[in-house]
């Protein structure tokens, strides 16, 4: 999307060098793979964000920080961000590899079961599709070191703290109001989860935001304008990402996917609730999920957006 922005001769070349910056590996399980090779919506991407990249040694706790679905109707000019719940209980399938048998879990347990990377990413897209009946068009792993990078390339993002909240990990106070963001300020505050009156769903509507904030940034008319420093960007970005796109070339994915724009961005809460379930806090799905995973099947997610606007995140 970041690359879309260039236009003309220019969105080749960046293209091209984005093409060259990412990653390519079979993130996607066989089972939760779609069959079809275009790009023709609607469309299902997985999203996984992790401090992790596919090629580092798997350790022995590597959870996914971050699960998204990204769905983009027929029209291709706008998109959903579903956040996943963490803590989400499901049911996991057997991962040979890491010696696990299958069985209820986290969700982000199947990244760790899976071994991390390639591996944790294919377990967790089995997981996802055997929960939601989808088959994914692509997928991609995101290093948040190299988002980070991005948006200080980009000058910074300006973020609305909607809530007061201190770091667990700088100690940093986050203060009500909209504020100028470094990447390191941005990603921080995006990951804090204690303390907030959603706890762990107010986290998932921040990175939405988050996500809204560069596209905005980057698509602006002075970055436009530098094609240096857009390139520079769309490098960084380009790097902090692994990508399936089940064999479309990824030039012809930019392309397809260049209608999408900033204010076109909607997020979504995956209708779930807390429980404590043996002394162990899950996330369980409530009812209006179900019909969410089959809007998300068809074309028909701007109408459950309209009938359930309690699950829709302003952006």
């Amino acid at each position: 999307m970041l690359v879309s922005g260039a236009g003309g001769a220019g969105l080749h070349m960046l293209a091209d060098r984005y093409d060259n910056s990412v990653v390519k590996q079979l993130l996607l399980d066989p089972a939760a793979r779609g069959d079809r090779s275009d790009v023709v919506g609607p469309l299902n991407y997985l999203l996984v964000g992790s401090d992790e990249r596919p090629a580092a040694s798997p350790g022995s706790d590597q959870r996914s920080d971050t699960i998204m679905i990204a769905h983009l109707p027929a029209g291709l000019d706008r998109a959903y961000l579903i956040s996943v719940p963490r803590d989400l209980l499901v049911e996991i399938p057997p991962a040979t590899a890491g010696g696990w048998p299958g069985g209820p879990d986290k969700i982000n347990s199947a990244f760790q079961y899976g071994g991390g990377g390639q591996g944790g990413t294919r377990l967790l897209s089995a997981t996802l599709s055997r929960l939601t009946g989808i088959r994914f068009d692509g997928a991609a792993l995101v290093n948040f070191a190299g988002f980070q990078r991005a948006i200080d390339l980009l000058g910074g993002i300006r973020m609305c703290v909607d809530t007061p909240v201190r770091s667990i990990h700088t100690r940093n106070l986050f203060e009500a109001g909209c504020h100028q963001m470094t990447g390191a300020q941005a990603l921080d505050y995006a990951r804090q989860r204690y303390d907030l009156p959603n706890g762990d769903f107010d986290r998932q509507r921040h990175q939405q935001q988050l996500l809204r904030a560069m596209m905005d940034k980057a698509t602006t008319g002075d970055m436009l304008r530098n094609p240096l420093r857009l390139d520079q960007v769309i490098r960084a970005v380009g790097s902090s990402f692994t990508v399936d796109t089940n064999g479309v070339p990824l030039e012809d994915l930019i392309f397809g996917l260049r209608g999408v724009r900033s204010d076109a961005l909607r997020g979504i809460q995956l209708p779930s609730h807390a429980e404590t379930i043996d002394e162990v806090s899950y996330v369980l799905l409530d009812e209006p999920a179900y019909t969410l995973f089959d809007s998300m099947g068809g074309a028909e997610l701007d109408n459950w957006a309209r009938q359930h606007p309690k699950w829709v995140n302003p952006l």
